[in-house]
C-alpha cells in the first residue's frame, strides 16, 4: 500500500472517530460501539493474553478515549499502558478522563514509537468507509504487523465476523472470514494461535503468542 493511500484511509478514520465521539461524549458509542455491556465483553477476549502477566506493559492501538485502560486496572492489571490513536480529540479526552502517568501514557498516531509486552487493536478494522475490500484487507494486514513487532510477548486484535447474519451487516463496514484470518496468521506469525468466536457478537477475536526469545 502506498503511504498516500494510508495516509488516505487514516484521515477518513480519524474524522469518522472524532465525529462520533462529538456526537455521544466519552461513550461506547463514542467509538462506534452499540453499548457499553458488549464493550466490555469485547475487552474481556484480551485478558486471555494478559492475565497471567498483570505487570506486563500493554500497547492498544486505536485505544479511543481510554476505556480498555480502565478495564484492565478493573481486573487488578499494573503494567504500563500506552494508549494510541489517529484522531487527536480521542487522545485529549483520553487524558483528560485518565491523566499522564508513570504507569500510563497518550499518543497521537498509528504506528506504536516503542514495544511493549502485548500490543491490542480493538474495533480499528471495523469502519472502511468506501474503501474497498481489497485495499482495506492490505491495510488490516499491515496493521498486523504493526502490532506484531510492538506486541513483544504477542498481540489480540478483533474483527467482524462474515459468519454474521448477512441482513444484519452494514455497507460502510468490512466483514471478515474468521478461518482465511486465522489461516493468514497462523502461516505469517507461528503457531500460537488462537480464534475466539464464541462470545456471543457478530464478530471474532485472535490472539496471537511470539515463541519465547531463548537466552
Amino acid at each position: 500500500m502506498t503511504d498516500a493511500r494510508q495516509e488516505r484511509i487514516l484521515s477518513e478514520v480519524a474524522a469518522y472517530y472524532a465525529a462520533r465521539l462529538k456526537a455521544h461524549g466519552a461513550t461506547s458509542r463514542g467509538v462506534d460501539w452499540n453499548g457499553a455491556e458488549s464493550h466490555q465483553i469485547r475487552h474481556r477476549q484480551f485478558l486471555r493474553l494478559i492475565e497471567h502477566e498483570l505487570d506486563g506493559s500493554v500497547i492498544d492501538l486505536g485505544c479511543g478515549f481510554g476505556d480498555f485502560l480502565g478495564f484492565l486496572r478493573s481486573v487488578g492489571h499494573r503494567g504500563h499502558f500506552s494508549g494510541y490513536d489517529v484522531a487527536p480529540s480521542m487522545i485529549e479526552t483520553a487524558r483528560k478522563l485518565h491523566g499522564d502517568g508513570d504507569d500510563r501514557c497518550w499518543h497521537v498516531g498509528a504506528s506504536p514509537e516503542a514495544t511493549a509486552d502485548f500490543a491490542i487493536a480493538s474495533g480499528i478494522f471495523n469502519v472502511r468507509g468506501e474503501v474497498g475490500d481489497d485495499v482495506w484487507l492490505g491495510y488490516i494486514c499491515e496493521t498486523l504487523d504493526v502490532l506484531a513487532h510492538a506486541g513483544r510477548k504477542g498481540f489480540g486484535f478483533n474483527v467482524l465476523s462474515l459468519s454474521s447474519d448477512p441482513d444484519r451487516r452494514r455497507p460502510n463496514l468490512y466483514y471478515a472470514d474468521p478461518t482465511e484470518m486465522l489461516g493468514y496468521c497462523l502461516s505469517r506469525y507461528g503457531r500460537s494461535v488462537a480464534l475466539l468466536q464464541d462470545y456471543g457478537l457478530y464478530e471474532f477475536t485472535v490472539l496471537v503468542r511470539h515463541p519465547e526469545v531463548k537466552p
